[in-house]
């Protein structure tokens, strides 16, 4: 064959000028590309390396002769257009929360859990960004000595919320500098009853509150790392906040092992071979990661490895990636090199 017929669903939003990049990096063979769009975005030009592509809105028959679908425009659009890719026999890899607790459609990490791809039907769910980051840090460790329990505060940058939010952090950083006012429209979501400054100012709520008390997205931090490591006995808890960062997010994650045995120096090397991971832990030369650093990279970055101080065989990590990317758009794109890679990149008769 000669290549792949993509499409790029909200090829327009900060996830979908993302997965267009990494498409155009990508070892996938690719004939062609088509970029989907709301009616709104219709019209405009993209580009794909060097050829110009006119953005199209998005219709169910939008995806006749598409062999892979990647989506990114919300959750509603996906369980509408989705099923209707894939009954046109287009493999879809969805970057929303619409079928990621699915028990039929598998939640993929290519470095924690390849294998689930061959359990798909058609459509493969692309988990939350801040879960992504934390799986791959720590499977390496859980495979070595096991995982009992993982406690996360995280430190979410405000691209998770779009290029809206972007503005709008940018924007109201500007106005709050020159004293003059500035009404929030979008954070901490948008959707909610009330919004708040972020510029200076941590939100610690990402998402709606569950009745529980928790936010979703910590609901979706504990049952995303459940699902993809298999194994819904490790104890899950997250607390997820909003931080005036533009990119990157950053996670503290302590964590007690199963297995006895384990010390700094073999977390480290643990770490230091791990796909998708760049260690970056050098205390006394003040190297461990930032969020400035990892913008614009695939890798997670992982440092601050130390042990707990009050409770035995319980460690600590600190990890940031890029929520763009290996947080969306490039943990989407590797699904599609794995599943051609596995020859698995067809819907199951």
């Amino acid at each position: 064959m000669n290549g792949y017929r993509v499409a790029v669903v909200g090829a327009t939003g900060a996830v979908g000028t993302r997965m267009i990049e990494m498409l155009e990096q990508s070892s996938l063979p690719i004939a062609n590309v088509k970029y989907l769009a709301s009616k709104r975005s219709a019209g405009k030009i993209l580009k794909f390396k060097e050829q110009e592509i006119t953005v199209e809105e998005l219709t169910p028959e939008s995806f006749e002769e598409i062999d892979l679908a990647l989506f990114s425009a919300g959750g509603g659009v996906s369980k509408k257009f989705a099923p209707e890719a894939v009954k046109r026999g287009a493999v879809v890899v969805d970057n929303t929360s619409a079928f990621r607790m699915d028990s039929e459609v598998p939640l993929v990490v290519p470095e924690v859990n390849e294998n689930a791809l061959y359990q798909h039907k058609g459509l493969i769910a692309n988990p939350n960004c801040s879960t992504i980051q934390m799986v791959v840090a720590l499977e390496p460790i859980r495979k070595a000595f096991g995982l009992k329990k993982v406690i996360v505060t995280t430190l979410q940058a405000v691209s998770g919320a779009g290029n809206r939010a972007i503005k709008e952090l940018h924007d109201e950083t500007e106005a709050v500098l020159n004293g003059k006012d500035y009404e929030p429209q979008i954070l901490p979501v948008a959707g909610d009853k009330k919004h708040y400054q972020i510029a200076f100012n941590p939100l610690a709520q990402i998402d709606v509150f569950e009745d529980d008390g928790y936010t979703h997205e910590e609901w979706k931090m504990i049952h995303e790392t459940k699902k993809i490591m298999a194994n819904e006995n490790i104890q899950v808890t997250a607390t997820c906040v909003r931080v005036p960062v533009a990119v990157a997010h950053s996670e503290s994650v302590w964590f007690e092992l199963e297995k006895n045995g384990a010390t700094v120096s073999k977390l480290h090397d643990l770490l230091k071979r791990a796909p998708g991971v760049i260690l970056e832990d050098d205390p006394d030369n003040q190297i461990y990661p930032q969020a400035v650093n990892a913008e614009g990279k695939k890798e997670t970055f992982v440092g601050r490895v130390r042990p707990d101080q009050e409770q035995s065989n319980a460690f600590h990590l600190y990890c940031v990636s890029d929520n763009l990317l290996k947080g969306a758009a490039w943990n989407s794109v590797q699904i599609a090199e794995r599943l051609h890679a596995l020859d698995l990149l067809r819907v199951p008769k």
